[in-house]
């Protein structure tokens, strides 16, 4: 450690103002940034909108959260680009197998329907056959 030493008043005297620590026993690591690194400013802003936007809806700013937070969206899909387009060639895939599985439950729910109703007219034919 280094010292930063004043003068006193009295001649030959030292005082000590402040203690500076020696850089010589740090790593380079942690007080340099290494000159080939480089910084992706889009997963920055990226990051940064989507955080913005989440504590805009969280404190009940709603118009703002959702700007910000399309924003971020936009920005993290500009670096996955070539993601995006295989995703969005198998969107009518998705799409179609989504529909036949609506479907699939649509003739479910018809047919349980048509089984309930068959099961009322034998209950109600039951009811009034049997004599009271």
């Amino acid at each position: 450690m280094k010292q930063v030493l004043h003068q006193s008043y009295e001649e030959g005297e030292l005082m000590v103002i402040a203690t500076i620590p020696n850089r010589e026993g740090k790593s380079t690591r942690v007080t340099e940034f290494p000159a080939t690194a480089q910084v992706d400013w889009v997963k920055i802003a990226a990051c940064g909108s989507l955080l913005t936007g989440g504590l805009l809806l969280l404190s009940g700013q709603k118009r703002g959260g959702l700007v910000m937070a399309a924003a971020g969206t936009a920005l993290a899909l500009m670096d996955h680009e070539e993601a995006l387009r295989d995703w969005w060639e198998a969107m009518p895939g998705y799409v179609d197998r989504a529909q036949s599985m609506l479907e699939q439950v649509q003739d479910v729910v018809e047919n349980i329907t048509e089984k309930g109703e068959s099961l009322r007219r034998v209950l109600s034919r039951r009811t009034t056959a049997m004599p009271g």
